[in-house]
Formats: structure tokens, C-alpha cells, sequence
């Protein structure tokens, strides 16, 4: 009899240390998977998700970029757009924190949606994507809100630089123009010499000079305002000389300085 209560005792102390032995590993392995839940938050939260709008009329351009991105980490692409009222329709319902924007587009340039989306959607980083090296293409863009410039012949990690930087609230401008950019702001900060005044045009010639600062050639202008090419030329020749200035670029920045664009017959 003894012998029978000491082997059920063993018995129950057996089952016992089983059970707080199950009981054990069953915690142990709902903390491993709390911690590895824990874990994945973490890792969700220290990856800030760059959203990103793409804005460019040719497929082939959206199709190389959003494969690009998709593989990063910290980047999605959020939505694509092919013209500038579908950036702008998108831009507001998707809300992204970054658009990549060429400057030449159907319906709506991208300097004028620029314009536009900065009024309406300041949180969100604008980089002009363009093949132009053009300073008043540059310092129109920066002066309209642009975050970043960048061009399309760069390569994909100064691309990725400029989306991270502007997206941490800095700015961005493509190597291949930082040199131009700086000598030209040097130029325009020197007191020394006094700025033409706009009251030196006649109606005509600020028409002219408001094309220029568009990004507009000879020819698109002529056929703007209905005269020769060779009209335009002489009228930016006399222009040049009234402004004391030597190239289309000063002429921009000129009417940049002026309040001569935007206006709604140039965009």
C-alpha cells in the first residue's frame, strides 16, 4: 500500500512539473512572438515610407523610374500622372510627401503646376525632372517652390539623394549645375551695379521679354504674337541694349524680378 501512494505521488508530482514545464515553453514562445511582432514595428517605424507622386508625359520614363524605386526600402510610388491636371487631381486625393515633376508636359506645364500645388499642398517636396540646363529654367523653378532640380541624365543614386533630402526638408540640385547656379547668384547679389527698371520697355518688348522668361525660343514666340522670327530678334537686341544685358538668361531673371509671369495667356 505504501508502495502505491508513493508511486501516485510521484505520479502527480510528475504530471505537475510537466504542466508548469508546458505552461513555461507556452510563455517563452508567446514572448518570442510578441518580441518578433514588437520587432516588425519597429523595423515599420524606423523605415519612413517616402510616398511619391511621378509626373512625366512618357511612359517609358515613368515605367524606368517607378522600377527603380520600388526597389528601395523607404520608397513608394503612390500614384503616376502623365499630364498636369491628373498631378494635380492626384496630388490632391493621394496626398503624397514627394512629386517628381517634369517641366514639359501637356495641359499644364510643370512649373505651373508647381506653382499651384505649392499654394494648395505646401507639405509636399516638388523635384523638376528635366533634360534642361537652362539657368531660367533652374531659377524659375526654385523661385516658384521647387525643392529640387534634377536632370534626367543622372544617375539613379543622386535621383535617390535629391527624393531623401527634400523629403527631410532640405534642397536639391543636380552636380552638373551647382557651379552655374552659384555664379549666377553671385552675379545677381552684386550691389555694385543698379537694376534696369521695366519702365525702360515699351508694351511690345515686355511682351517679348514675358515669352523669354518662359522657356519660349524665338520662333514660339513669333508665332505667339503673329510676328517673324527676325521681329523677335531685333526686338531682343534692343531689349538687351536697353536692360544692359547680355543673354536670355539675365533676361529671365529680369522679368522674374519684374512680376512680368506668371499670367494665364503664357501658361
Amino acid at each position: 500500500m505504501q508502495n502505491n501512494r508513493s508511486g501516485a505521488a510521484s505520479a502527480v508530482a510528475t504530471d505537475t512539473h510537466f504542466t508548469e514545464s508546458t505552461e513555461q515553453m507556452l510563455d517563452a514562445a508567446r514572448m518570442d512572438n510578441a518580441g518578433m511582432v514588437n520587432l516588425a514595428a519597429s523595423r515599420e517605424i524606423a523605415v519612413a515610407t517616402i510616398r511619391l507622386l511621378l509626373v512625366d508625359d512618357h511612359a517609358l520614363v515613368r515605367e524606368g523610374l517607378r522600377r527603380l524605386l520600388e526597389l528601395e526600402e523607404d520608397v513608394r510610388v503612390v500614384g503616376e500622372a502623365t499630364n498636369g491636371l491628373d498631378a494635380l487631381h492626384l496630388a490632391r486625393t493621394l496626398k503624397p510627401d514627394v512629386a517628381l515633376m517634369d517641366i514639359s508636359m501637356p495641359s499644364l506645364d510643370g512649373i505651373t503646376v508647381m506653382r499651384r500645388l505649392y499654394q494648395e499642398s505646401p507639405s509636399v517636396a516638388v523635384i523638376m525632372l528635366t533634360m534642361y540646363r537652362q539657368q531660367q529654367h533652374i531659377l524659375q523653378a526654385m523661385r516658384g517652390g521647387a525643392r529640387g532640380y534634377v536632370l534626367k541624365s543622372a544617375s539613379s543614386q543622386e535621383m535617390l539623394s535629391a527624393i531623401r533630402k527634400v523629403h527631410q526638408g532640405g534642397t536639391f540640385i543636380s552636380s552638373e549645375l551647382t557651379g552655374e547656379i552659384v555664379n549666377e547668384y553671385r552675379r545677381l547679389s552684386d550691389g555694385a551695379t543698379p537694376r534696369p527698371s521695366i519702365h525702360a520697355l515699351s508694351e511690345k518688348e515686355i511682351e517679348i521679354i514675358r515669352g523669354v522668361a518662359t522657356g519660349m525660343s524665338n520662333r514660339e514666340i513669333a508665332d505667339k504674337l503673329a510676328y517673324s522670327e527676325k521681329t523677335v530678334k531685333n526686338y531682343l537686341s534692343i531689349i538687351f541694349q536697353k536692360l544692359g544685358i547680355r543673354d536670355r538668361t539675365q533676361a529671365a531673371i529680369f522679368a522674374l524680378r519684374q512680376g512680368l509671369i506668371p499670367q494665364e495667356e503664357w501658361e
